[in-house]
This record gives structure tokens, sequence and C-alpha cells, in this order.
């Protein structure tokens, strides 16, 4: 991963190591995640191409799939197409968690991520070393300031 870091706990305000749940608000994830329904998110150290994650990148927070292409380079993507791809490369970001569920109308949809050698764990410091990682077996920015 480029410059990532992981948020403390000091900075959340909440009990970090419990997942929390998000309200999705727009169109840049649909249509597996439409406008207003809910997800959780798990705290994590590592993400792996695939994976819907949830990031700060230069201060603003995103709800994206999490891609590495073939040279490397770190991408979030949406998945509604309208939206930009967002590289990661060069940009400090921060892991803030990893979707695990989805929630639409009382249906839900649980998100499982196969473990692949060779992943990037991030340390409480922000270092890189070698580790396991996950690989998205299903296939948007979430503003946190637009939730109440």
């Amino acid at each position: 991963m480029s410059n990532p870091t992981i948020l403390d706990s000091k900075e959340t305000g909440c009990a970090w190591c419990e997942p929390f749940a998000l309200q999705v608000l727009g169109d840049s994830m649909e249509p597996e995640f439409p406008d207003k329904c809910v997800v959780i998110i798990e705290q994590a150290e590592r993400c792996g191409h695939g994976m819907y994650v949830f990031v700060e990148v230069e201060g603003v927070r995103w709800f994206r799939q999490y891609r590495v292409d073939e040279h490397g380079r770190e991408w979030l993507l949406a998945l509604n197409r309208r939206y930009p791809e967002i590289e990661l490369t060069g940009l400090e970001w921060k892991l803030i968690g990893i979707i695990i569920q989805r929630n639409i109308r009382r249906r839900v949809k649980h998100y499982r991520y196969e473990v692949e050698p060779n992943a990037i764990k991030l340390s409480a410091t922000g270092r890189q070393s070698k580790r396991r990682n996950y690989e998205s077996r299903e296939s948007s920015r979430i503003d946190s300031r637009k939730f109440a």
C-alpha cells in the first residue's frame, strides 16, 4: 500500500474493535450497494484486491472497491462507472475497515474474504509487512458527515 495508516482508537470515539454500521448515500456503488442501504464495517489491518473497503484518503472518507492492477498500483473503484477511479499511489490514506455485510430493507448479504498469501498488512505505524491477503468472493464513497 502506498502510504496508509490505521486509524487510532482515539480518532474514532467508539469501541474500535467492534463492527459499526453506516448508511450509504448516493449511487456510486450501485447496483450492489444502492442508495440508503446499510453496511456493516469491521476494523481491519489488511485489505486486498476486490475487497469493499471504507478508507480515508487525504481527509475524505470513501466507500469503494479496492483494486491492485498488474503493475502493483492501488485504486479505489466505484461500481457505478459514472464515478471516477481514485489512484492511491502517492496519496496519504488510512484503512478504516472492510465491509462485511449489506442490508437492504431487511435483506442481508454477507461478504466473506478468502485468505491469500503475499498480502500487505499494516502495522500500527503504517509500515508494510508481507502477510496473508483477503480476496473477495463477492464483488462509494461514504461521507460520514452526512449520517444522522
